[in-house]
């Protein structure tokens, strides 16, 4: 068995399909290839399969998350032509020699812990026209990132994501007790950072957590979304779907909670939020200098 690698476990019944990270003597670090798990295995327990092999519960993951980013590009094209709507039937119609506006989408910083999820991640923003720049942190290592980061990206959403679950191999563990979580603490510790520096819920969206993240340990730090209300495994384009929402949701509209947790991949045990307005602004007339502002051209 080598790094790189698509396996599955004899004892789970082969359900996920991971990726050999690394492998250590009679133990290997394996990352599942469509939820955000992190585990480690012994190389007796798994399998090698080939690419083209796609678990029952892989198959399922794949046409939710189909269903879910057709959604998202579906309202993101409704969304402009709301924009030219609302132009052109309000106080800021344009004359006939200012037939144009510029849409200006909240601003992403995403900081993961995976860079094959954060790779997977850009390139949806990029699909969407949402500005991003995004990070590959380890996780203990976000917090510190993020007090340097903001004051220069000075994003309007942050998502922090990563790996995380319950240690169960303590015999004891408490769902409630940051201790009983591999990454939770320092998910905590990053959203802490970054509502620090931005106080108010509506200027800065926090999306955070991972795989069976404490959820309300998350939303108690300041997140506006966080993983997991039921402990559960999160799809790895979870935190993207709630980010890009928040990123073309009007900033005098709040983002519709029903329509983003029964839309993500994982639903509403899997994510979780509190209600916050959107980031999305619309202004004329259309610059000439669009990347001076990161912005996205539209005509009426």
């Amino acid at each position: 068995m080598n790094l790189g690698d698509l396996v599955v476990r004899k004892s789970y019944g082969g359900d996920l399909t991971f990726r050999v990270d690394h492998i250590v003597q009679d133990r290997a670090v394996i990352k599942g290839t469509d939820f955000r798990l992190l585990a480690d295995s012994p190389l007796n327990d798994l399998v090698q399969v080939p690419p083209t092999r796609i678990t029952e519960r892989g198959q399922q993951a794949q046409i939710k998350a189909n269903e879910s980013l057709t959604q998202l590009r579906k309202d993101r094209q409704e969304q402009s032509q709301r924009s030219g709507s609302a132009l052109s039937d309000g106080a800021w119609a344009p004359s006939p020699k200012e037939a144009a506006y510029f849409e200006v989408p909240g601003k992403v910083l995403h900081l993961d812990g995976d860079s094959a999820y954060l790779n997977k991640s850009l390139s949806l923003y990029e699909q969407l026209r949402i500005p991003a720049e995004g990070h590959h942190v380890h996780e203990s290592a976000m917090a510190d990132t993020l007090y340097r980061l903001l004051p220069r990206v000075r994003p309007d959403i942050v998502v922090i994501t990563g790996h995380d679950g319950v240690l169960k191999q303590q015999h004891t563990y408490d769902l409630h007790s940051l201790s009983s979580y591999k990454n939770s603490q320092n998910f905590v510790a990053a959203i802490r950072v970054a509502r620090d520096y931005e106080r108010n819920f509506d200027a800065l969206t926090i999306v955070a957590g991972a795989c069976q993240s404490h959820f309300e340990a998350l939303l108690g730090a300041g997140a506006n979304f966080a993983s997991s209300p039921g402990r559960i495994l999160i799809h790895a384009l979870d935190p993207v779907y709630v980010a890009a929402k928040s990123s073309f949701t009007p900033i005098r509209d709040t983002v519709n909670l029903s329509d983003v947790l029964n839309n993500t991949i994982s639903g509403n045990q899997g994510i979780g939020g509190i209600e916050t307005r959107g980031s999305f602004r619309i202004g004329m007339p259309r610059l000439q200098n669009l990347s001076a502002l990161k912005v996205t051209p539209s005509a009426i």
